[in-house]
């Protein structure tokens, strides 16, 4: 019993240390262990199976509006960077040089890629000749580094995985719906499959990716009350064409920039999953992405019949991600273990229960247990399991919605920020000195101006001038 009390007491309480907590959930769960390298991490199999089956997804979600999948060097030359000089300002901060290949000093350093607009537009001024050769929509998975002073596990790290999508459109027209059109994917991904509901909308000029025409993002709220920006696509506009020269024939021979747009999701979902669901046993994992669905635990897995009925259990469930506990622990350990890295569905399986011809059958996110008849399961568990996403992602949108609030004057929103973390919607004039004056003295930054306006004042909640956009401010990871 001390042992299992202990599995628990090692994590500290959300609300004692949020930050403690998370970092004791992403070490105890198992997801990641640091590394010999600062801010780098060892991503462990269970972490790396969450990622695989959001990446499944995501995949196929892109490969259904026509995108295709590429890989791009890691490595970028100078000179390639410093083609788009916004980009560039953008990200040297972060950049990683390297300068020697092996012994020999390179003639021209190259940065290990933080992102692959360079490498992208230099590879369509190759390729892109013609409007017949037009769209160019292409993805890639892979790893990025940038160079982070803080690093928190999944958040921010110094190399991190994700996917970066890079399209070529013969109209601007084009290139806006499908940065419109990517977003709104990624928003439905997050809600249907990592049940987070997400904000939908524009940044603002300051906060824009560096040399887009415009960034759209998704913001998601954490538990904590904190937002978590959870993944952005951009309009380039003509404007990396114009620098690397990416030009077409158009329908009437005459010569034309192409419009691009780029967008990106990355490993920090999977903090966000931590941050929105888990509780103080652990991990609590949507079934959509848990890499075990299903753990039947054996009560009393010596006595005869019990391993053998946990099996054929197993293999009615087929069709779900199913794994039988049989190792030497005791059954609560294994309740807790289990409970640690967030399976949905428990079912206890024991002499009583195969004579009564049912299983206990316990919900990891309520907590709620009900006994269902054994020959029931292979229909109930699959319901139980659509059930359990449907509501995790209701849960989340009451927490969100209850913790968004309105502010109408500079007192209201230095009052909020203080003492109710959260979103605060809020109305904004558009002037960059109001923006960064917000942040100075109340801590926050806008996250975005939602497709969904609404005016709630008339004038700008820090600087009283007449507003012009709604917009959803807060503090952030």
């Amino acid at each position: 019993m001390a042992k299992e009390k202990k599995q628990v007491e090692a994590i500290t309480s959300m609300d004692v240390d949020f930050a403690q907590w998370y970092t004791d959930i992403v070490k105890k769960a198992e997801l990641v262990e640091y590394s010999g390298i600062k801010g780098c991490m060892i991503i462990r199999p269970t972490g790396y199976a969450i990622w695989e089956l959001i990446q499944k997804e995501l995949d196929a979600r892109f490969k259904a509006t026509g995108v295709e999948n590429v890989y791009m060097p890691m490595f970028i030359p100078e000179s390639l960077l410093n083609k788009e000089k916004d980009h560039v300002e953008g990200f040297a901060p972060e950049v990683a040089w390297v300068t020697h290949g092996g012994n020999e000093p390179l003639q021209e350093r190259m940065c290990v890629r933080p992102t692959s607009e360079t490498l992208f537009c230099d590879f369509y001024s190759r390729i892109i000749e013609s409007h017949r050769d037009l769209p160019k929509l292409y993805n890639q998975w892979c790893s990025v580094v940038r160079w982070e002073k803080t690093t928190r596990p999944f958040l921010r790290s110094m190399e991190f995985l994700w996917q970066e999508g890079h399209t070529a459109h013969a109209t601007a027209e084009e290139a806006q719906e499908r940065t419109i059109q990517m977003l709104n994917l990624y928003a439905d991904f997050c809600e249907d499959t990592l049940a987070i509901p997400m904000v939908r909308g524009q940044k603002t000029d300051k906060e824009k990716f560096a040399g887009a025409k415009a960034t759209y993002t998704i913001e998601a709220l954490m538990h904590d009350g904190k937002a978590l920006q959870s993944g952005t696509s951009h309009n380039f506009g003509d404007g990396f064409a114009k620098a690397f020269d990416i030009q077409y024939t158009d329908k009437e021979n005459k010569l034309q920039y192409v419009h691009q747009t780029s967008w990106g999701m990355t490993t920090r979902l999977i903090g966000a999953v931590i941050m929105v669901h888990g509780d103080n046993n652990g991990l609590v994992l949507p079934p959509a992405i848990a890499p075990t669905q299903v753990v039947i635990i054996p009560i009393r897995q010596q006595a005869e019949g019990v391993l053998e009925t946990a099996d054929k259990i197993r293999e009615k469930l087929g069709g779900c991600r199913v794994k039988v506990d049989d190792s030497d622990k005791s059954p609560g350990w294994k309740f807790a273990e289990h409970e640690m890295r967030g399976v949905p569905v428990r079912i206890e399986i024991g002499p009583k229960d195969i004579e009564a011809g049912q299983a206990m059958v316990a919900r990891r996110d309520t907590g709620e247990k009900v006994a269902i008849a054994i020959d029931d399961l292979e229909t109930e568990i699959p319901k139980l399991l659509e059930r359990i996403q449907k509501e995790m992602l209701e849960r989340a949108r009451v927490h969100r919605d209850e913790h968004t609030y309105d502010a109408h004057n500079a007192e209201e929103m230095a009052d909020i920020a203080a003492n109710k973390p959260g979103f605060i919607r809020a109305m904004w004039c558009g002037d960059r000195a109001c923006e960064d004056s917000l942040k100075e003295t109340a801590g926050i930054t806008s996250r975005c101006m939602p497709f969904a306006q609404e005016t709630i004042a008339d004038t700008c909640v820090c600087c009283g001038k007449p507003a012009k956009k709604l917009v959803y401010w807060g503090k952030a990871y």
